[in-house]
């Protein structure tokens, strides 16, 4: 074993969760329904028919699931607040009970010496909201910041680190455009709106812990390179519309005040105007940039593909059970790109897993080599990153456990454990052991050859 491959002692070892994929109880304790809960009642929506309504059993299991996170050795743990078991009907809160849970959450973590990471807003919301509008809705970003007020007044000095929003990308792209995540709208001009006020959003909040809140604050976006399938002028145009569509769209705004100006050829040139108030409270400095990292994309024009006119080309090598390609070297891109373009703040890697179809658990093991290949190569490229400069101060592995995948159901498995969804048997991945080697390491066992940790 060599120092070679070394991380910081400083550096934080996480894992990663969100509510609606692991809480279960949605309604327990006076909360609200959420957008996905309701989403998720829809016939049609979620393969076979799949609800979070237990997922993971988090809400009434997370002692024993904090006793895993020792077992594993993580010094972080990033998860998400319930927005509607707080204000159940989106307006008025906090309802005692839910918030409760979370403190009592937090207070268990910070006395096992593992650091709570709370996302705020990881795509559920009060369905009471979504109703007058969702993001669409100018009234939402104030509605998002008194709840998140809130929450920074309650958790003041025992929570170091906030995120704003999860991939607020993926809240557009699928709720407003594609129509495949609430609300289910297919509509470029609310897909706008909707983008500019969970940035607004994101500005009220910041703005709030500025004035309540204790340590830092951040946004998380998940980011993919965009390859041109080929020298061609407009495979080159193809893939810089979709880069400024998914990657620079909410990174922009935060830095140089402006969307990219491909957004324009997009969706077109005339754009609602937004007053200079939103973007002064959209530039405010944040104090970390958590990047989400699975895949790349390798582009072609395509005109008969609106309003994008670009098609994402079928993946060519090893893929995941997402049908994502892997590609460790797009970790170590996008970091240094973010280290270049929007210098001067710290970096986590906030998510970075990968589903594969595991066999069930044998003799108390779950073999998953595709799984451990594939972090062990993905933290080898980080550290090449951080080599060259990048300033990544964590990684969190997605995910801590087996979970509800959104309209995927329960039929893909990220986990670093395996969660048996009948009885809620949790049982650790050969990944999750080999993770566990790594943090004990401090990343040294990345430079054993595979198999020989």
């Amino acid at each position: 074993m060599t120092d070679r491959t070394r991380f910081p002692a400083e550096f934080l070892w996480g894992a990663a969760t969100s509510a609606y994929q692991i809480e279960g109880s949605p309604l327990a304790d006076g909360a609200g329904v959420s957008n996905w809960h309701r989403f998720s009642h829809r016939p049609g929506t979620v393969a076979h028919g799949d609800t979070g309504d237990l997922a993971c059993d988090h809400y009434r299991r997370w002692r024993d699931d904090l006793q895993w996170m020792r077992r594993l050795g993580l010094s972080a743990y990033r998860f998400s607040i319930a927005w509607h078991r707080l204000f159940p009907d989106g307006r008025s809160g906090p309802n005692p009970k839910g918030l409760d849970f979370y403190q009592r959450l937090v207070d268990a973590l910070n006395q096992a010496g593992i650091e709570p990471f709370i996302t705020l807003h990881h795509w559920d919301m009060p369905a009471a909201l979504e109703d007058l509008g969702g993001w669409a809705h100018r009234d939402c970003p104030q509605r998002f910041a008194d709840y998140a007020h809130c929450l920074f007044r309650a958790l003041a000095g025992r929570v170091r680190l906030f995120a704003t929003l999860n991939e607020p990308w993926v809240i557009v792209h699928e709720g407003y455009l594609q129509g495949g995540h609430p609300p289910g709208l297919r509509s470029p001009a609310k897909a706008r709106l909707a983008a500019h006020h969970l940035l607004l959003g994101h500005g009220l909040a910041v703005a709030a812990f500025r004035a309540d809140g204790q340590g830092r604050i951040g946004l998380v976006v998940n980011l993919e390179p965009k390859h041109p399938a080929s020298d061609r002028p407009e495979d080159q145009a193809a893939a810089s519309r979709l880069d400024a569509y998914m990657n620079r769209q909410f990174l922009d705004p935060l830095w140089f005040g402006a969307y990219p100006d491909e957004l324009a050829e997009i969706f077109g040139p005339d754009q609602v105007e937004f007053p200079a108030a939103d973007w002064r409270l959209i530039r405010q400095p944040v104090d970390f940039l958590g990047i989400n990292y699975y895949s790349r994309a390798v582009v072609r024009a395509d005109p008969a593909h609106p309003p994008f006119y670009a098609q994402a080309l079928p993946p060519q090598g090893e893929c995941t059970a997402m049908g994502w390609e892997v590609y460790p070297a797009g970790l170590e891109t996008c970091l240094l790109w973010v280290k270049d373009r929007y210098p001067g703040v710290p970096l986590y890697v906030t998510e970075n897993g990968a589903a594969f179809d595991d066999p069930p658990p044998s003799a108390g093991r779950v073999a998953d080599p595709r799984r451990t290949d594939y972090f062990r190569t993905h933290l080898r490229a980080l550290h090449r990153a951080m080599a060259q400069g990048a300033p990544v101060q964590g990684y969190f592995a997605w995910s801590l456990l087996d979970n509800f995948e959104w309209t995927y159901g329960y039929a893909k498995r990220f986990g670093l454990i395996h969660v048996d969804f009948a009885t809620q048997t949790r049982t650790l991945k050969d990944s999750g052991r080999f993770y566990q080697q790594v943090i004990e390491s401090q990343g040294a066992i990345l430079d054993d050859p595979p198999g020989g940790g």
